[in-house]
């Protein structure tokens, strides 16, 4: 999308942002300490046109959002006699340009605007003839010829990319000297913002202008219980070092890929419980189904040669224990007792086999099965043999990002817990993918975790996501009243 806008008016240097106004007192004290000293900053940086760029990291639900509307809602007020503009891009349209667009409205009619404020073209809301412009920064999105006077805000700005920030978006204020502020929480140490960040804080050591704010969640817990109360949830769920709460909670960024598991994550998940071949009653037992590629047949002069892919099909079987989840966990926690693996058979030959283990051996609860593929079939089968007790799983690259943030989280709480050593091929296959797993992130905060396939396999490894998969979905039955 685009919009050819009117020539620049020139923005004076004027007393026309004060924080002593009414109407800045009011909003000035509607915000946190830490959110006042953000917005002063900005505020004095546009009405005395000194074009500084900032970059702010706030912990998730810290109040960024609310503090960027409000900014936007002082700086069309006090501008709403000149055709201005102020322009903030964020990563996608649906839902993040519309939910800014959404918050902006709402906070115009607590103002009371309603019935003054308009909407043009379904991306520009004007305040008199002061306009708020919003835009995607996704790659297709025509974003050229729009120019920011007031404020050129970039949202979520670790996920937007830096090419199209620097042809498309940084030049709508070149001819205005406009104030840029890049909002977001860190993810890895390519993206925009940490770019940003990282030169804000070089010129900070150079003149004493401060342009970098962070405020991590034990700052923003200060002013705010329920949010302490929140975060040490999320901390027991997630682990200290979770990626997500590494960077999404601490602001810490993510050195690259690695290791998906290091040694201390690895030593939570050894348990101390016998591996079990038969179900125990009264229990509940969960699987995580990852199937191996058919195998592939090679004509020969006269005969059909089956030549097995070199990935396996695996079943991993667990155990829930509702009793050990402590004050924060809602999930289960997951004693792996069993499993099978299969290598070079046939999908067709394993129906029947996997029927009755799942149905009749274990009475599993909940089956994630790989439907990814060939997988596909096969999940459709068991659903049919089972019922909806068997889950199919497509491995899209998000939906594996979450499976291993899942299992992660899993590992990190001490949910999830391996059977002790019984010197079987499972048990040294089992923990040899989880010490060759590596992870990579990617923006967007996602990830894929993996083998590589020159060092081995990693079948184990995603029918044990699967497993927990499985255990986060399954459902208790609730007693029933008489």
């Amino acid at each position: 999308m685009s919009s050819e806008m009117s020539p620049s008016p020139s923005v004076s240097p004027s007393a026309e942002i004060s924080s002593s106004s009414p109407r800045s007192e009011l909003i000035l004290h509607q915000l946190r300490p830490y959110q006042k000293e953000i917005a002063l900053a900005i505020l004095d940086s546009v009405s005395r046109k000194r074009g500084l760029t900032f970059s702010v990291e706030i912990a998730r639900q810290g109040g960024k959002n609310e503090l960027s509307a409000q900014l936007e809602l002082l700086l069309l007020t006090f501008y709403m006699k000149k055709p201005l503009n102020l322009v903030k891009c964020s990563p996608t349209f649906k839902p993040q340009t519309v939910i800014s667009m959404m918050r902006l409205k709402d906070r115009l009619n607590d103002a009371g605007y309603s019935g003054i404020w308009v909407t043009e073209m379904g991306y520009i809301i004007r305040l008199g003839k002061a306009r708020a412009i919003f835009l995607s920064a996704e790659e297709s999105a025509n974003v050229v010829g729009n120019t920011a006077h007031l404020l050129l805000e970039i949202d979520e700005s670790q996920d937007v990319s830096k090419e199209k920030y620097s042809k498309e978006f940084k030049p709508m204020g070149a001819t205005t000297n406009v104030t840029t502020v890049h909002w977001g929480t860190t993810w890895d140490d390519t993206t925009l913002l940490e770019e940003v960040k990282q030169t804000n804080l070089e010129l900070e050591r150079r003149d004493g202008i401060r342009r970098h704010f962070r405020y991590d969640w034990p700052e923003i817990a200060k002013h705010n219980p329920d949010y302490l109360a929140y975060v040490e949830g999320e901390r027991a769920r997630l682990g200290e070092d979770h990626p997500l709460f590494l960077t999404q909670y601490r602001l810490l960024p993510i050195r690259g890929g690695g290791g998906f598991l290091g040694r201390e994550q690895q030593a939570q998940l050894q348990g101390e419980h016998a591996r079990r071949r038969q179900p125990a009653p009264g229990k509940v037992y969960v699987a995580g189904i990852d199937l191996a590629g058919e195998a592939e047949e090679e004509e020969g002069s006269h005969l059909k040669v089956l030549k097995p892919r070199r990935d396996a099909t695996v079943v991993t079987i667990g155990e829930l224990d509702f009793s050990l989840c402590g004050a924060y966990q809602k999930q289960p926690c997951i004693k792996i007792i069993e499993h099978y693996w299969w290598t070079g058979q046939r999908h067709a030959e394993l129906y029947p086999r996997l029927v009755d283990l799942l149905k009749n051996v274990w009475h599993s609860r909940k089956i994630v099965v790989d439907a990814t593929g060939l997988g596909e079939p096969v999940a459709a089968f068991l659903r049919n043999a089972i019922g909806s007790r068997v889950v199919p799983f497509k491995f899209t690259a998000p939906a594996k990002s979450d499976l291993g943030f899942n299992l992660l989280a899993a590992i990190n709480a001490g949910r999830l817990k391996m059977f002790a050593g019984d010197g079987s091929p499972e048990y040294r296959e089992f923990w040899t993918e989880m010490a060759q797993a590596k992870s990579y992130y990617r923006a967007s905060q996602t990830m894929n975790f993996y083998v590589d396939p020159a060092q081995g396999h990693d079948d184990f490894l995603m029918s044990l996501a699967l497993l927990v998969e499985a255990g986060n979905r399954y459902e208790p039955r609730s007693a029933k009243g008489n």
